[in-house]
């Protein structure tokens, strides 16, 4: 599994647009700013067949300190939730049962192969 970074998403756009790396830069940066704006302004967005970016509350909650086991409060908070649209969803999904399919093949073609590296 790849990240792909800011810089690199740029890149692509400025090859396929044929804009500048600059101006490209300039847009993804100004989107998401607006996007950040918005959310911060407890707006919803939603981008057909992308998906929705929204705001919600996570109410307070007991929970465990591991080390001690005592009962701690943690408080509420603010999280900004995604839900991915449809299109997106059905191409992750299939993206990833093709890499899954192929890497039960490899594994199953060398056994002997020592996957602890991932």
């Amino acid at each position: 599994m790849a990240t792909i970074t800011k810089r690199e998403l740029c890149e692509r756009l400025a090859t396929r647009t044929n804009y500048t790396q600059v101006a490209v830069k300039k847009i993804v940066q100004s989107f998401l700013d607006e996007v950040v704006e918005e959310l911060s302004r407890n707006n919803r967005l939603e981008f057909r067949d992308f998906g929705v970016f929204d705001v919600k509350i996570q109410a307070e909650r007991k929970a465990r300190n591991p080390r001690t086991g005592d009962e701690v409060v943690v408080p509420a908070k603010t999280v900004v939730h995604f839900k991915a649209g449809k299109m997106m969803s059905q191409r992750v999904k299939k993206a990833i049962e093709h890499v899954t399919e192929e890497q039960i093949s490899a594994a199953a073609a060398n056994p002997d192969a020592d996957d602890s590296e991932e």
